[in-house]
């Protein structure tokens, strides 16, 4: 279990890294395909820094989650996991009420069954004990 942990905490990792290269370097090409439905297209050369900054709160959430995967202490390792875990589950549930439902399933949605594996993975271990 420690395995599936792992891997859905690098893939909302990568994610993240994704949507920080879309949000600060791609705003105006890649942004504008994915968001179309949420913005006009003549919205997205105005909101270029805004979305930048964006990005560069996703790189956080990235490199905390990255951070995670590194740390050899399995309490600590938990604990930092499920922080920036949790913290993209409500970022995309909020995004979800706010923006558009499809936040949801993209964002929380992986963040969230990350958090149910780091769960059941630290409970596999307080059993082991």
């Amino acid at each position: 279990m420690e395995l599936v942990a792992k891997i859905l905490i690098a893939i909302v990792a990568l994610e993240h890294i994704y949507i920080l290269w879309m949000e600060m370097f791609a705003w105006e090409t890649k942004g504008k395909e994915v968001f179309k439905a949420a913005l006009p297209a003549e919205m997205f050369k105005p909101t270029k820094g805004l979305a930048a900054n964006q990005g560069l709160y996703n790189g956080f959430l990235a490199a905390g989650l990255i951070w995670s995967l590194l740390i050899e202490d399995p309490k600590w390792q938990t604990n930092v996991s499920l922080f920036f875990l949790s913290c993209v589950a409500i970022a995309g549930i909020y995004g979800a009420v706010t923006a558009t439902k499809r936040i949801f399933f993209v964002q929380a949605l992986p963040a969230i069954l990350a958090i149910i594996a780091v769960v059941v993975n630290h409970c596999f271990q307080l059993i082991q004990r």
